[in-house]
């Protein structure tokens, strides 16, 4: 299996971006998925996560302002950004696992699969 994240890039506070995730040779029909980040100098954090049985989860932070979906015939999980602000910025990582988490495991970060991230930068 194989994960990997496209879609970053620089914007300007107020913007939005669209992040990609195609997870390559995964075929389970249950399945949790999540994106995560990592700004400088801080732990990572979950962001939004999604399940196979279509309940989504986001962190307080981004909650009205993100989005997560899945478009399963592509096997691609997007994450779309509105009102991005400065601090948005961050590494962003795409993670998957082969079963549905319970809820309060959702954001954490015990999966199996992960993309090596794409790059969110908001400017002020």
């Amino acid at each position: 299996v194989q994960v990997a994240e496209s879609g970053g890039g620089s914007v300007q506070a107020g913007g939005s971006l669209r992040l990609s995730c195609v997870a390559s040779g995964y075929t389970y029909s249950s399945y949790s998925m999540a994106w995560f980040r990592q700004a400088p100098g801080k732990e990572r954090e979950g962001v939004a996560a999604l399940r196979s049985d279509v309940y989504t989860w986001y962190a307080r932070s981004v909650k009205g302002r993100f989005t997560i979906s899945i478009d399963n015939r592509e096997n691609t999980l997007y994450l779309e950004m509105n009102s991005l602000n400065a601090e948005d910025t961050a590494m962003y990582y795409c993670a998957a696992h082969p079963a549905i988490k319970p809820n309060y495991k959702l954001l954490s970060d015990s999966y199996d699969y992960w993309g090596q991230g794409t790059q969110v930068t908001v400017s002020s």
